[in-house]
């Protein structure tokens, strides 16, 4: 059983993102409305604007940090289990299967009535899925090679450690211009979980050796949680209705609520250099509903099997004999499963940059919908970024390199490289563009595996549609 869900955690790896919620490309970019969803403390220079719903921001990230689908499904006449087996020996308890998916269901903002308002409004609904998992090193190498080769190595049970999450959100931020040197802002958000899952902090070792008694002994000790909300409603197969229209019907109110905060601040010492950060989803969420907690913990020991031959042999005694062994095993190892309420925490991302305009224009000009949003006075900025998120075990990041450009009056680009511990090749391209008062983006990095997404540990697209209203800021 084991094995199979190994093989199963390699075939989503396969086509799932190591960075799954790193928006290098929308950060910063300040033609595009939704920037100020990583940064609400963003510079904006529209005076409103919405977005068309369900189209305004539709993302999707996915990926592996170690293995690609290429390395099991290549046509090279390599056998799939040595496939299998190749990787497994390349991936450690670091690398992440990982995938990040957002809808926008609504976006607008506007500025404050009166001329010299400083503040922005932001407000607007998405559902987002998030789900991540270290790949489980000792775990999988136990259900791959077995114990009987392995004895007196310990297997690490920590190793079990993701978390899924479906949920809404519902948000309304405050953007405020102090001066033409410091922005700041901030979001708050209301979080509605439709499902969540998670094992994480657990802890324990299985280790096989010598038997006094016997040729082996296998000892446990355990100290495990697997945790669930609003899983039971969606997978009960006494509800006739569908799946999807059970997700449906939850999706705005599902019964685990929690809350959390965006920050981030601009900084423009002066025109030619800007400084950036912002903190997000410092937040967590109550789970009340739909929950379910397994728990394993205790220890135990087994020094094999004895059976006396002969009479005693008969389906009585066998019945009774596992009886025995599994009362004993309940006993020095118990498996619990409980209702309570739990808390979870939502992954906490840090952005931070610096960034340098140059090549002054000669002339501004504003666009059709009289929306200006030349706001630097320059045709070139390039800049670093720094991305981080908090994982359990551990905290990922990523730096980015950037260069934007004013292409045209309606047409402008941004050109990134990010590396990370696990890729140095990641380069993406981003464009945003106005047509009359209609504000059109596409994101993609990764561009360098398109043409074999099969060998890509990683790709994402992000792109939406807007509308501004007519006037600045």
């Amino acid at each position: 059983m084991i094995r199979i869900v190994i093989y199963i955690l390699l075939l989503l790896g396969s086509s799932m993102s190591l960075r799954s919620q790193n928006k290098q490309l929308l950060y910063n970019f300040r033609e595009i409305p939704q920037h100020v969803m990583v940064n609400p403390g963003g510079l904006i220079h529209q005076r409103a604007y919405v977005g068309v719903p369900f189209l305004s921001g539709v993302s999707a990230q996915v990926g592996s940090s170690g293995f690609t689908t290429y390395d099991l499904f290549a046509d090279d006449g390599v056998n799939f289990n040595i496939k299998v087996r190749d990787v497994l020996y390349r991936l450690n308890r670091n690398d992440i299967v990982e995938a990040n998916q957002q809808l926008e269901i609504l976006f607008a903002g506007f500025k404050g009535k009166g001329e010299s308002n400083k503040n922005f409004y932001t407000f607007g609904i998405y559902q987002e899925l998030d789900v991540f998992n270290f790949w489980p090193e000792d775990l999988a190498f136990l259900a791959y090679e077995g114990n009987a080769g392995n004895l007196g190595r310990s297997y690490d049970l920590r190793d079990l450690n993701g978390q899924g999450e479906l949920m809404t959100v519902f948000h309304f931020g405050i953007n405020r211009r102090v001066n033409e040197k410091l922005t700041y802002g901030g979001r708050l958000k209301l979080y509605s979980s439709l499902a969540n899952v998670s094992s994480v902090n657990n802890s324990g070792t299985f280790i096989t050796l010598p038997g006094t008694d016997n040729v082996y002994s296998h000892n446990v000790v355990a100290d495990m949680e697997w945790r669930t909300s609003g899983y039971i409603a969606l997978t009960d197969k006494e509800d006739p209705d569908p799946v999807a229209k059970r997700i449906a019907e939850r999706a705005f109110f599902g019964g685990n609520y929690g809350l959390g905060v965006d920050l981030g601040v601009t900084y423009a010492p002066n025109p030619s250099w800007t400084f950036t950060a912002s903190i997000l989803d410092l937040g967590m969420l109550v789970h009340t509903t739909d929950v379910e907690i397994y728990t394993l913990k205790g220890a135990y020991e087994l020094e094999g099997i004895e059976f006396l031959f002969g009479e005693e042999t008969d389906d009585d005694f066998l019945d009774d004999y596992w009886e025995r062994l599994k009362a004993d095993l309940d006993e020095q190892l118990p498996r619990d499963t409980i209702a309570d309420v739990y808390t979870s925490f939502r992954p906490v991302k840090f952005n931070g940059s610096v960034m340098h305009n140059f090549g002054k224009l000669k002339y501004r000009k504003t666009f059709d919908c009289s929306c200006d949003i030349d706001d630097t006075g320059y045709e070139n900025s390039v800049g670093l970024q720094l991305y981080a998120i908090k994982r359990p075990q551990h905290i990922n990041a990523a730096l980015t390199a950037f260069y934007y450009r004013r292409i045209f009056n309606f047409l402008r680009g941004k050109f990134t490289y990010t590396v990370s511990e696990h890729s140095f090749t990641n380069i993406g391209l981003g464009i945003s563009t106005h047509f009359a008062n209609f504000n059109f983006y596409l994101l993609a990095d990764n561009l360098l595996e398109y043409s074999n997404l099969a060998q890509a540990n990683q790709a994402s697209v992000q792109f939406g549609f807007n509308y501004i209203f007519k006037g600045a800021r």
